[in-house]
């Protein structure tokens, strides 16, 4: 686990996005880089909130993501 910490544009852009959004976040922001099933395990949210709760962070330039090296199916996200 690695705690880093959100800069102020992070917290800014994150004001106006829905809980589910904001629960995505803070959970990157205590792992470096996950999945989105390893998100949807670790916020307890269902898949679909998840997708789009990343979609509306990928929108804000919040969370970053990459293909997978170990699985091309998968997307990596992290905190940008």
């Amino acid at each position: 686990m690695s705690a880093t910490a959100m800069d102020g544009d992070t917290v800014e852009a994150l004001e106006d996005l829905p809980p589910s959004a904001k629960l995505v976040a803070k959970v990157l922001e205590y792992n470096d880089t996950l999945t989105q099933s390893e998100l949807a395990e670790e916020t307890l949210l269902p898949a679909r909130t998840v997708r789009y709760a990343l979609t509306r962070l990928e929108e804000q330039d919040v969370v970053e993501s990459r293909f997978s090296f170990s699985d091309a199916r998968k997307r990596i996200y992290t905190l940008a």
